[in-house]
Formats: C-alpha cells, structure tokens, sequence
C-alpha cells in the first residue's frame, strides 16, 4: 500500500514537472495526454499519478529528472550524472547566489509557518514548493562546483560596469 507521504511527495514532483515543462497545455502536448488529464495529475488531491511515458517525455523535454529523483529519494537512493559526461557550464556566482536565496525562501517561510506551532496544508505545500526550488537549485550549483573543480579551479571576482570613471 502507497502511503499518504510518498502520495503527497510524487503529486509535488509531477506538479513541479509540470511547471518545468512549461504549464498544463504545454505538458499535454508533449505527453499526447489531454488537458483535463494533465490537470488532474496537477492537482495535489486528485489521486490520478503520471503514467511512466509521460513522465518520460517531460522529463526529457526539460532536461530535469524531478518525478524519477522523487521516486530514487523515496527508496533511499539519488541519481547521479554518468561518469564522462559534460553538462553545461554552469556561471558557479550566479548560481551560488540563486541557491542561497532559495534556502532563505525555504528558511524563512517554514520559520513563519512554525511560528504558532500549527502548520497547515497551504503552509506545508509552500515549503514543499520551496524545498524543490531548492533541490533544483543544489543540482545547477554541484554542476557549477563540478565545472570548477575539473578545470581546475576559478577565480571569482566582480565587474563594475558603468557609473562613471
């Protein structure tokens, strides 16, 4: 039997696939699933879950594995990219700066949500948001810090552009 936590857990992830792959009409499109059907799926009650094809396709189509990572962390394991393969090279400040603000949203809203010691759904699913945006943002940062490491170190220094002299 499913439990109540992985249900909510996969139904964040489809929801978040989703969004990635560009809303509701832009995901039927590329799954071949209706609208409506797609709609349910991005309804956090509704019990429909994202048959494996269509996970596929979105998942290919956005280049980011959320749903299949949600069903690795659910059994105890994480993803990792194939050794020899180079993925895009990331801009390591930029993405630092993202994933630090990213952790301030989680940090900052689950610190309000706990505030009176009752955290309600809405509250619940905004941190889940949060955590993803997260989770996201870790995955571009280690691509960064890969990057970096490979070619053997970077230096990090400021620009000032325009504003006078």
């Amino acid at each position: 039997m499913i439990s109540t936590a992985w249900f909510h857990r996969i139904k964040a992830a489809q929801r978040d696939l989703i969004r990635l792959a560009g809303g509701i009409e832009r995901s039927a499109e590329i799954s071949s699933i209706s609208k409506s059907h797609i709609g349910r799926m991005n309804n956090a009650t509704d019990p429909e879950l994202m048959p494996l094809h269509a996970v596929y396709a979105l998942e290919s189509e956005c280049g980011v594995p959320v749903v299949t990572s949600a069903m690795a962390e659910l059994s105890g394991k994480r993803l990792v990219d194939p050794e020899g393969s180079h993925g895009t090279d990331h801009c390591l400040v930029a993405a630092y700066s993202d994933t630090v603000r990213k952790a301030g949203d989680l940090i900052s809203g689950g610190a309000v949500a706990i505030a009176d010691l009752v955290v309600t759904p809405a509250e619940a699913m905004k941190m889940d948001r949060d955590a993803a945006e997260l989770e996201a943002g870790l995955a571009v940062l280690r691509k960064a810090l890969a990057a970096v490491k490979a070619r053997g170190g970077q230096k990090v220094g400021f620009q000032v552009v325009g504003g006078g002299q």
